[in-house]
């Protein structure tokens, strides 16, 4: 019964949720069901002490007999035991169908996370993402099967005990229902009290998970620059934010658990003298009365610690919301329903009056046309933030071009299947993310069916090979986090190695040097120039030293292209931009030498 007033308090949100969670729940649902039906004779079984209590009170407390009852203390003894190994079996069924509830929404979520647009990511924490992907996750699944089966047990132990109540004094058994109601109304506020609440309580988690995220990511940082009091400040400022968020969650909930007890006292002190005076008029026994109040006592019993139920539930409920808020979004970047195929053979990617806006943002890039020739080497150059990397990132869709489009021979390129318009397109970034594991696993991202001969070419044309080859485990080298334990060129040149492994016709260069020292550039730059072999190839340069053999050079200003051409009739313009760059760029670098 308590537990059916607590869900009765938003009725369509605990509805919701429960067939939100049906589907992923569906797969398991024998064990899921089997763990459910054994809480009814869970539940059903507290009644038994109260009900026995009547005959063994009227015939050996007030009868002084012990001829008939007793078996009782026997059968107390029995139906104790059966009622825990039922327990026993729900707790074992409910944590395994709750393992794999968890399990198929973490890996929905999963599915989810790599399917969603980077701009997504520019707007999120590493700390939300992990908090919402994961801690929710659990917290949904966790919450969600621990309360319905304790709704279950509850309830029925509520029917059980109501009916032992009603058994012995309908008289009393109205009263108690009555204060019943009383002591549990405050509870509807409990979701309107705590909402905001834990939602703030959520920005600051996720924000704490993100500083310890940078901590480990930036820790040569903080060390560099002596930022070990700053960060320390940092954590402080939010744990104290998380703690008075603790503190005013309890003082907006901590309430009701001691108006619930005043509540239940007023009840108690009522059913012993309506009680004493029914026995008195000889219309119920001793029997009844002792039967009935112990009844009434394990009724009111869980409401001691209902508040803490009512939070976990809104907790549950309020997680699941978020979860589903994941899974509902819609993901900008899709297929059409009928996609066209990819052309075997590449004749022209053409940039078609191209226009681009991040969301709710103003406009990056304005009305660009430009062609891109089969095997032509083109460098987008110009001031820094002025559209480059974001134009060459519209190619494999990272984003969608918001005005305008984007063709391949003359197919627009939102036609095409994701998948395969990706797998046409070889991407090396400045700074390139290696995954946790060996130079193996990360080269291998390139074509994991890749053979051994393919893996070892790769190396080669890469400019790996001696590097490797003075490591004592060789591609099986263990290479950290993020590749913490290479230096930027051998990181470079691992990505340039899954990029020949990918061996696609069309590749970006987004800056692939410019982070790097002379001696490194130069290696990483003769990899690149195998890996443009036959290739149409974009570039974007700092160093305008390394574009100078381009086919092409479109200088990008401020989003729009304002010149395009070979080098040396770029510099034939007296007054022209990217003869302006170039001798700029130049002239400092004389003057530094």
């Amino acid at each position: 019964m308590l537990e059916n007033m607590l869900s009765n308090l938003n009725d369509n949100q605990f509805v919701r949720n429960y067939k939100r969670m049906w589907p992923l729940a569906k797969p398991f649902w024998p064990a899921a069901l089997l763990a459910l039906l054994i809480c009814i004779p869970v539940g059903a079984l507290d009644a038994v002490i109260a009900l026995f209590l009547k005959p063994y009170t009227d015939v050996v407390i007030v009868g002084k007999n012990m001829e008939s009852p007793w078996y009782i203390p026997l059968l107390i003894v029995g139906f104790t035991t059966v009622q825990g190994l039922l327990n026993f079996a729900s707790a074992y069924l409910n944590a395994w169908t709750g393992g794999k509830l968890t399990m198929s929404l973490k890996s929905k979520l999963a599915d989810k996370l790599v399917e969603l647009e980077p701009a997504f990511f520019d707007k999120s924490t590493s700390g939300e993402v992990l908090f919402r992907f994961n801690s929710d996750a659990e917290l949904s699944c966790s919450g969600l099967l621990g309360n319905l089966k304790s709704f279950l047990t509850r309830i029925c132990s509520s029917i059980a005990l109501i009916g032992v109540l009603f058994y012995n004094s309908w008289q009393l058994s109205i009263m108690a229902i009555v204060i019943l109601a009383v002591a549990v109304a405050p509870l509807t506020r409990v979701k309107k009290l705590l909402k905001k609440l834990v939602q703030k309580n959520n920005i600051y988690v996720s924000q704490l998970n993100s500083m310890y995220t940078e901590t480990f990511s930036g820790n040569r940082t903080i060390a560099a620059y002596n930022l070990k009091n700053s960060q320390k400040t940092r954590f402080d400022s939010l744990l104290a934010h998380v703690f008075q968020l603790s503190v005013a969650m309890t003082r907006r909930t901590a309430w009701i658990t001691p108006f619930m007890h005043f509540v239940i006292s007023i009840g108690l002190g009522l059913a012993i003298a309506l009680g004493s005076w029914l026995i008195v008029s000889g219309r119920i026994t001793s029997g009844n009365f002792v039967s009935f109040l112990t009844a009434l006592l394990m009724l009111y019993t869980p409401l001691k610690n209902i508040t803490n139920v009512a939070v976990s539930v809104q907790n549950s409920f309020l997680a699941i919301d978020r979860v589903f808020d994941i899974l509902d979004r819609p993901v900008a970047i899709t297929d059409k329903s009928v996609c066209a195929a990819m052309p075997q053979e590449l004749e022209s990617i053409a940039f078609d009056h191209v226009h681009f806006g991040y969301t709710g943002g103003s406009e990056v890039l304005h009305d660009i046309t430009m062609t891109i020739r089969p095997r032509e080497m083109l460098a987008l150059v110009g001031n820094s933030g002025g559209g480059k990397s974001t134009l060459a990132s519209l190619l494999p869709r990272f984003y969608d071009v918001t005005g305008g489009c984007i063709k391949i021979n003359g197919t627009d390129i939102r036609d095409f299947r994701l998948q395969e318009l990706r797998q046409n397109i070889a991407y090396v970034f400045q700074d390139n993310f290696l995954f946790e594991g060996t130079i193996r696993d990360n080269i291998l991202l390139g074509d994991p069916k890749a053979s051994a001969s393919d893996v070892e070419n790769a190396v080669r044309s890469a400019f790996l090979s001696e590097f490797i080859a003075g490591l004592e485990h060789g591609l099986d080298t263990y290479i950290g986090e993020r590749g913490v334990l290479l230096s930027g060129g051998q990181k470079q040149r691992i990505a340039i190695a899954r990029a020949f492994l990918k061996n696609a016709p069309i590749v970006i260069l987004d800056e692939a040097t410019s982070a790097l020292d002379n001696k490194s550039e130069a290696i990483v730059q003769q990899a690149i120039d195998n890996l443009m072999k036959d290739k149409t190839v974009i570039v974007i340069a700092h160093r305008l030293s390394t574009i100078r053999n381009a086919h092409r050079i479109a200088v990008i200003n401020e989003g729009r292209l304002v010149e395009i051409g070979p080098h040396d009739a770029l510099m034939q313009k007296p007054a022209g931009q990217y003869r302006t760059l170039y001798e700029t760029q130049f002239k400092t670098r004389s003057m530094d030498v």
